[in-house]
C-alpha cells in the first residue's frame, strides 16, 4: 500500500472529534456547581489558529491534556453563562456555543415554577435558604389555621368529666345545744364544708376576683398567655407556674387531679373553655372558693373562716376577706403564726398582700376609695387551735348523734359519710364536761389500779335527760373515745338491778294485783301496802301456790346481807331496797304487766327483756344508761313520756333536712308517776340513797341498784328538771373474750353498791348541773290504790278493783307461808352472749342458777334467775337506744 493511501493512526484523545467527545463526557461527569467561575481559556487558541507543531506522540499527549481542560471549561460554561462557548472554536471543542447553553437550560428547567420555591431559586449560597416574607406569612397563617382547627375539633369532642367524688366529700359539723361548733367529723379526709354562693359574702368574692382574676366575669375561662408560660416552663424543665384563671383552678380542683404535667395542663385548658361556656360564673366562683386550700387543714371558705376567725364565712368583714384572699396565694407564706427562718416574715408578707388586695379592689372598681380609707388595721387571725377531734367524750357524742340520724331520718349512713351536714345536737357542753369531771374526780380519789388488782378494768357510764322534752343533754361514754371504743352510755348489756323496782311499783299502782280466785279482778295498790320483807322467802304464784321452775324446784329469794325485815310497807321496802316484797309483788301483778310498765316508762323491748322470769322484777334486764334516764324522766314529768333524742335539726346547703318535733305521750297517770316519785324521795332522804342528797334543800328522787356477785352497781335519780343515771361495772374492754368481773374490794370497799361510787358521782354532777336553776318541787301525790297485804298475810282487805274492772267480792285470804331454807345453790359462771367457750364450759348466758339459790345485792337485781335471761357486755338484738347496734365509736378509728 502506498504511503499516501495509508490512514495514519489517530491520536488517542486528539483531534476535533476526540475533543468534542471528551468535552461532552467530562461535562457530564464533572459539571461544576452552580455559580462557580469559568476556568482559564483553552490552550488550543482562538478559533482558526494553527495547532503547535510537534511529533505525533507529543501531539497526542497534548490533545489529551487539552481535551480534559476543555471538557471542564465547556461543562462550566454550559452550566454558567455560556459566553465562553460562544467564543470557542468548533474544531477545538472549546465551547459548546449555543448548544452548550441550551443543554444548561434543559438540565435546570428554569422555565417551570415549583409549588414551594424552597430552597429559593435565583439565589446562591446561604441566601437560597432564607425564606421570603411571603413564605413566612403563609406559614404563620397556615399554622394558626391548623391550631384553630385542632382546637375546634378538640372542643367538639371533649366532654366535661364527672365531678370527682373526693372534691365533694365534706366534713359534718356538729353543734352544741347553744349553737357553738362542737366538732368537725365524718365525710372525707379533708376539713371541708361546702356552702352556697349566697352564704359567701360579696366582700370575699370581690377580694378574690380582684386579686386572682379581675376579668373573671368577662373572660372565656382561660388565659392563653398564662398557659403558654406554664407549658414553656414545664417543657424546659423549669419551675412550674400557674397563671391560671379562677375557672381553671375550679376545673383542676373539681374535675382533675393536682398533678403538674403537660397532659394535665392541656386537658385543663380544653375543659376550662367548655366549662366557661356552659357553667354559670357564680357556680364556678362558689366551686373555687369551696374547694381551694387555705391552710390550717381547711379546704373551702367555710372551714377556713372557722379556722382563722372562729366564725361562719358569711360574717367575714371586708378586711378579713382581703386576708383570706391572700391565703389563696400560698397559705404557708401568709399565715402570721407559721414561723420561718426570718422572724415575722409571714406577718409582713401577709400585711403587704392584704394592703395590695384592698388597693387592687379599688383599682378594678370592686371597692370605693372611701371604703378602702376606712380599713386601717390588719385583721390578725386567731392563733391556730388543735383540730377539733373525737377524743374524750366528743367521739361518743358524735356516734350517738349519727346513730339517731340514721335510725330516725331519711339520711342514710352512706349519705352521712359524704358529709356536708350541719348537725345541731341537744348536748349541753357545760353539763357534758361536768359529768366527765365528776367521774374523773371519784376515779382519782378511790380507784387505784396500780395498787389494787381489782381496781383494773373499772368502767363507768352515764346519761342526763331533760324530763319535759327527752333531750339528751349529757352522757359519759367512757374514759376516751379514741381508747375505749364502746359507748358506755348506750347499750352495754349491763344489768340494772333494783333500779328496776320503780317499774314494778308503777305496774302495781296502774294495773293492780290479781285476785287469787279470779285473775280478771285486780286491786290497785298503794305505797302503804304490806308485804313480807324477811329473807329467803318461798316464792308464790299470785294464787298462793308455790312457784316451781322448769325443773320442779322452788325459788327462795334472798335480801342483801340476808336481812329479815318482817312485815313492811312497799315504801319502806323501796327505801331499803328489800328484795322479797318486790319479787312477790311482781308475781302478784304479773310479770307481763311489769314489762308493760317498763316499756310505758320508756325502756326498749330489747333482748334483755325477752324472758320475764320472777327475778325480772329485780332488774335482770339491761337497758342503756340513756334509756334508764329517760324512763326515770317519765316519773319526773308526772307520767308524760318523751323518747330520748340527741339531734334537734340537720341542715345542708342552707336547707333544713330534718327538724325534731316533740311527740310526748302518756306513760302513766299523774297519780301513779307522782306516787312513785314520792316513794323514791324517801330513798334519798332516809334510805339507801342518802349519799345522793343535793344541796340547798333541792328535792330529788332516786334508786340504788346492785346486782348479784357484785358485777354492776347503779344510781338513777332525778329532779324536776333533770334525770341522770350512773352505772359502774368491771370488764376488760381489750380482752378477746369479754365477761363481767366481780367488784368485791374495788376502791377499798368490801362490796360496791349503787349507794357508793355511783351515788357520789350522781350527787357531785347534779349539784353542778342544777346550780343556779330554780328550786322546783315535785307535785304532791294524789291518793292512790288500796292497802294490800301480800304473800297471804292477814288481815287481807276487801279488794277494790281498779277502773274499769267492776267490783268483786272479798277474796279468800291466801295461805300464810313460813320461810324455808333454800336448796343448796349450784354455782355458775356469768358469760357474755358471744362467749361460746365460757358457755360450753358450763356457764349460763346470764349467770342464771338453779332454784333455791338466793339472789343478792341491795336491790336484788341479780344476774341470777330461775330461768336464765340474756346478759353480757355489748349484747342485745337491736343494740343502741336508737335502734342501731351498739358497740361504740366506729370500730375505734378516730379522724
Amino acid at each position: 500500500m502506498s504511503e499516501h493511501r495509508r490512514k495514519p493512526p489517530q491520536p488517542q484523545g486528539g483531534g476535533r472529534a476526540a475533543a468534542r467527545r471528551a468535552a461532552q463526557q467530562s461535562g457530564r461527569r464533572a459539571a461544576p456547581s452552580r455559580g462557580s467561575a469559568p476556568g482559564p481559556a483553552p490552550d488550543s487558541g482562538a478559533y482558526g489558529q494553527e495547532r503547535p507543531a510537534g511529533g505525533r506522540a507529543e501531539a497526542r499527549r497534548a490533545a489529551q491534556r487539552g481535551g480534559r481542560r476543555r471538557a471542564s471549561d465547556t461543562a462550566a460554561m454550559a452550566s454558567g453563562s455560556g459566553h465562553g462557548g460562544r467564543g470557542g472554536g468548533r474544531r477545538t471543542g472549546g465551547g459548546g456555543g449555543e448548544g452548550g447553553r441550551g443543554r444548561g437550560r434543559g438540565a435546570g428547567n428554569p422555565g417551570k415554577k415549583r409549588l414551594i420555591d424552597y430552597p429559593r431559586s435565583g439565589k446562591i449560597g446561604w441566601r437560597r435558604f432564607v425564606p421570603s416574607w411571603k413564605q413566612v406569612l403563609t406559614t404563620c397563617i397556615g399554622f394558626m389555621a391548623l391550631l384553630v382547627g385542632a382546637a375546634g375539633l378538640a372542643l367538639a369532642y371533649v366532654d366535661i368529666p364527672d365531678v370527682q367524688k373526693a372534691s365533694q366529700l365534706q366534713k359534718n359539723v356538729y353543734y352544741w345545744s347553744n349553737g357553738k361548733p362542737m366538732v368537725v367529723a365524718g365525710g372525707g379526709e379533708l376539713n371541708r364544708q361546702i356552702v352556697p354562693i349566697d352564704s359567701i359574702p360579696k366582700t370575699m368574692q370581690n377580694a378574690v376576683i380582684s386579686a386572682e382574676n379581675a376579668s373573671f366575669y368577662q373572660d372565656s375561662g382561660v388565659d392563653p398567655m398564662g398557659i403558654a408560660r406554664a407549658i414553656f416552663n414545664m417543657a424546659k424543665g423549669g419551675e412550674t407556674q400557674s397563671g391560671s384563671t379562677i375557672t381553671q383552678q375550679y376545673v383542676k380542683n373539681t374535675y382533675l387531679d393536682q398533678s403538674q404535667t403537660l397532659k394535665r395542663k392541656v386537658t385543663e385548658l380544653f375543659i376550662s373553655v367548655k366549662v366557661g361556656i356552659q357553667v354559670k360564673k357564680d357556680t364556678i366562683l362558689a366551686g373555687y372558693l369551696n374547694t381551694a386550700y387555705y391552710g390550717r387543714g381547711a379546704y373551702g371558705i367555710q372551714a377556713a373562716s372557722r379556722a382563722y376567725y372562729g366564725k361562719d364565712c358569711d360574717k367575714l368583714t371586708p378586711s378579713e376577706s382581703a386576708f383570706m384572699a391572700a391565703l389563696l396565694n400560698g397559705p404557708n407564706l401568709y399565715d402570721p403564726y407559721i414561723t420561718t427562718e426570718t422572724k415575722g416574715a409571714n406577718l409582713k408578707r401577709a400585711e403587704n398582700r392584704w394592703k395590695w388586695t384592698l388597693d387592687r379592689e379599688v383599682e378594678v372598681g370592686r371597692m370605693t376609695k372611701a371604703e378602702r380609707d376606712q380599713i386601717k388595721e390588719f385583721p390578725m387571725p386567731r392563733k391556730p387551735k388543735k383540730a377539733m377531734d373525737l377524743r374524750g367524750q366528743k367521739g361518743y357524742l358524735v356516734d350517738l348523734a349519727n346513730n339517731y340520724i340514721t335510725a330516725n331520718t331519711n339520711i342514710t349512713d352512706a349519705k352521712l359519710k359524704m358529709g356536708g351536714y350541719e348537725i345541731h345536737t341537744t348536748f349541753d357542753e357545760k353539763k357534758v364536761n361536768e359529768l366527765a369531771e365528776s367521774v374523773d374526780k371519784v376515779t382519782k380519789e378511790h380507784i387505784r389500779p396500780d395498787q389494787r388488782e381489782v381496781d383494773k378494768y373499772i368502767q363507768f357510764g352515764g346519761a342526763s335527760v331533760e324530763p319535759k322534752t327527752g333531750k339528751i343533754v349529757a352522757i359519759y361514754g367512757g374514759k376516751d373515745a379514741t381508747q375505749h371504743y364502746t359507748n358506755n352510755a348506750d347499750y352495754t348489756g349491763v344489768q340494772v338491778g333494783s333500779t328496776f323496782k320503780p317499774f314494778v311499783l308503777a305496774a302495781a299502782m296502774t294495773d293492780g294485783v290479781r285476785d287469787p280466785h279470779n285473775p280478771q279482778r285486780r286491786t290497785r295498790v298503794s305505797p302503804n301496802s304490806i308485804y313480807n320483807g324477811d329473807n329467803k322467802l318461798k316464792l308464790l304464784n299470785y294464787d298462793g301456790t308455790v312457784w316451781h321452775d322448769k325443773d320442779g324446784k322452788e325459788w327462795h329469794q334472798a335480801n342483801d346481807g340476808n336481812e329479815d325485815r318482817g312485815k313492811i310497807t312497799l315504801r319502806t321496802a323501796m327505801q331499803f331496797s328489800v328484795n322479797t316484797p318486790f319479787i312477790q309483788l311482781g308475781m302478784d301483778v304479773g310479770r307481763d304487766k311489769v314489762k308493760e310498765a317498763a316499756i310505758a316508762a320508756g325502756l326498749r323491748d330489747d333482748q334483755s327483756m325477752a324472758k320475764t322470769t320472777p327475778t325480772f322484777s329485780l332488774g335482770t334486764s339491761a337497758p342503756s344508761a340513756i334509756r334508764l334516764a329517760g324512763a326515770y324522766a317519765t316519773f319526773a314529768a308526772s307520767g308524760q313520756q318523751s323518747d330520748p333524742y340527741s339531734v334537734e335539726s340537720i341542715e345542708k346547703d342552707g336547707k333544713t333536712e330534718y327538724k325534731h318535733t316533740d311527740k310526748p305521750k302518756t306513760g302513766f297517770s299523774a297519780a301513779v308517776a307522782d306516787n312513785v316519785t314520792d316513794v323514791l324521795k324517801t330513798v334519798i332522804e332516809k334510805g339507801t340513797g342518802t349519799a345522793a342528797k343535793l344541796p340547798d334543800g333541792r328535792e330529788a328522787a332516786g334508786k340504788t341498784g346492785t346486782t348479784d356477785d357484785n358485777k354492776s352497781a347503779w344510781f338513777a335519780g332525778y329532779t324536776k328538771q333533770l334525770a341522770t343515771t350512773i352505772g359502774m361495772w368491771r370488764v376488760d374492754d381489750q380482752a378477746k373474750q369479754q365477761q363481767f368481773l366481780k367488784m368485791y374490794g374495788v376502791g377499798g370497799e368490801k362490796k360496791v353498791h349503787g349507794a357508793s361510787f355511783p351515788a357520789r358521782i350522781w350527787a357531785d354532777y347534779m349539784a353542778q348541773a342544777m346550780k343556779g336553776q330554780k328550786l322546783e318541787r315535785f307535785p304532791d301525790p294524789a291518793p292512790i290504790g288500796q292497802t294490800v297485804y301480800g304473800d297471804g298475810m292477814s288481815p287481807s282487805p276487801k279488794p277494790t278493783p281498779s277502773a274499769p274492772t267492776p267490783s268483786s267480792p272479798t277474796p279468800t285470804p291466801s295461805k300464810t307461808v313460813k320461810p324455808s331454807e333454800p336448796a343448796s345453790p349450784t354455782p355458775t359462771t356469768t358469760c357474755a352472749d358471744w362467749d361460746l367457750a365460757c358457755r360450753h364450759n358450763g356457764g349460763t348466758t346470764d349467770g342464771g342458777q338453779t332454784g333455791g339459790r338466793p339472789g343478792g345485792g341491795d336491790t336484788g337485781g341479780t344476774t341470777t334467775s330461775p330461768d336464765p335471761s340474756t346478759g353480757g357486755p355489748g349484747g342485745g338484738d337491736d343494740g343502741g337506744i336508737f335502734g342501731r347496734p351498739a358497740g361504740g365509736t366506729s370500730g375505734g378509728r378516730r379522724d
